[in-house]
């Protein structure tokens, strides 16, 4: 690729390739166009969360004060929003909340979703078609010796650098699935041990998130009996993620907090291959219509998702391509090619992307565990970046005065204390030099 002719066709490839914090307003916002993808299909997703969630109190008794119900609460955000905004010289009105994807049962990140979700909807499909389970069933007696028997016949696979591995691997490992992750070189070891340790099959690529895909998807393909699940293009995935949006629509209404056009309801998501911060804006734009605006926030040196739509080539083009490295202390936004589905969905309901350099993420950790007492990983704080970027191009745009912001934060939950302490040590060293 010849880079200053593709930067001269597309001026935004400039700053990427020079690792530039930057902002991409989407030009097909608001535009009306088939998705492929419906309420009835959102709907549906929830009914089979609801089907399972005798199952998931019966296998995951963290689970049981939800009901089985796997949901995030939502946090204000006051002591943050003072602290960010002082410090970073910006002001926005409207009020700051967390949706705290970090305390989502069993795997603590946005992944559980849409992860456990295509999980439990493969494991239906063979549960029915062997005369086994019934729609009217207890769900409950999936955690029964019988089903584990059934199921350890049949493998998933999945691609990870780490969360979704994490929400696949630890239901597949416990209904009883032959269950493998490969993982990228950007996954930590915490993860791996983490998988290993609950019966996981872990295969290590010393190469990208790119690399474990592909093999994985290559060697799935191969026997007939294995499930992949894969992060670069499954429906179930999206729709899984998309789920949020109905569960955040009573939470928003039992905090008297109206969405409606003179009550804008600002989302801002960290983007990695895609498909988390896609389904829940897909969620969240059929739930709430023209009353939301959804954000991603991609590192400078994985900027994956923004460079394909930005291109319109979506996942037939890398960051990798233009130059850069793929290496961000975001790991869980370590990706460099975009999903086949994220980009093509996105197309007119995502508002903008951000890019931030890497020792944002790290302040805004520290920040949190300071003013909020929250532990995130540093991938999770992405959001406060596209925040401070978006509010000029929101301001111009819509009625901003009795806004709702909601920063999402993907992940943190299972993250070592160690790893907590280390992350915090940077973040708190690189707001010390500002003073």
């Amino acid at each position: 690729m010849d880079l200053a002719e593709f930067s001269a066709k597309y001026p935004i490839v400039k700053d990427l390739a020079a690792e530039k914090e930057t902002f991409w307003l989407n030009p097909d916002y608001g535009k009306k166009e088939d998705v492929g993808l419906t309420q009835a299909d959102l709907f549906d997703a929830s009914a089979r969360f609801d089907r399972f969630a005798p199952y998931m109190v019966a296998a995951f008794p963290e689970t049981a004060a939800s009901k089985g119900i796997l949901e995030s609460p939502l946090h204000k955000l006051d002591a943050m929003k003072a602290e960010i905004t002082g410090r970073e010289h910006y002001d926005f009105p409207g009020d700051l909340y967390l949706k705290a994807d970090n305390e989502l049962p069993i795997s603590g990140s946005i992944k559980s979703r849409g992860g456990i979700y295509e999980v439990l909807k493969i494991a239906e499909k063979i549960a029915i078609d062997k005369h086994m389970l019934v729609y009217r069933d207890d769900y409950s007696k999936l955690n029964e010796p019988e089903f584990h028997d059934l199921f350890s016949h049949y493998g998933i696979a999945v691609g990870s650098t780490g969360n979704l591995g994490l929400s696949i691997g630890i239901v597949a490992a416990k209904l009883g699935f032959n269950t493998t992750v490969h993982m990228s070189m950007d996954a930590k070891q915490w993860k791996k041990d983490t998988l290993r340790s609950k019966g996981v099959n872990v295969v290590e690529y010393d190469g990208s998130f790119t690399e474990a895909i592909t093999t994985g998807r290559k060697l799935a393909a191969q026997d007939p009996s294995v499930f992949f699940i894969d992060d670069e293009g499954s429906k179930d995935l999206f729709l899984g993620y998309g789920v949020a949006a109905i569960r955040l629509q009573k939470q928003l209404r039992d905090m008297n907090i109206p969405v409606d056009e003179d009550h804008p309801l600002f989302v801002y998501l960290p983007a990695g291959v895609g498909g988390s911060p896609g389904g829940t804006t897909f969620g969240l734009k059929t739930i709430f219509g023209d009353n939301v605006h959804a954000v991603f926030a991609e590192p400078t040196h994985v900027p994956s998702v923004v460079l394909g739509m930005a291109t319109g080539l979506n996942a037939k083009i890398s960051v990798y391509d233009i130059g850069l490295d793929g290496l961000t202390e975001a790991d869980g936004l370590a990706v460099g090619r975009p999903s086949r589905l994220a980009g093509k969905v996105m197309k007119t309901l995502l508002f903008g992307i951000g890019t931030f350099d890497d020792s944002r993420v790290m302040e805004y950790t520290a920040e949190m565990m300071d003013t909020q007492d929250i532990k995130l990983e540093p991938s999770a704080t992405a959001g406060f970046a596209a925040l401070r970027q978006a509010q000029p191009y929101l301001a111009k745009q819509y009625n901003v005065q009795n806004a709702t912001h909601i920063v999402w934060a993907t992940g943190g939950m299972l993250v070592p204390e160690s790893e907590h302490q280390r992350n915090y040590k940077i973040g708190k060293q690189l707001l010390d030099q500002q003073k």
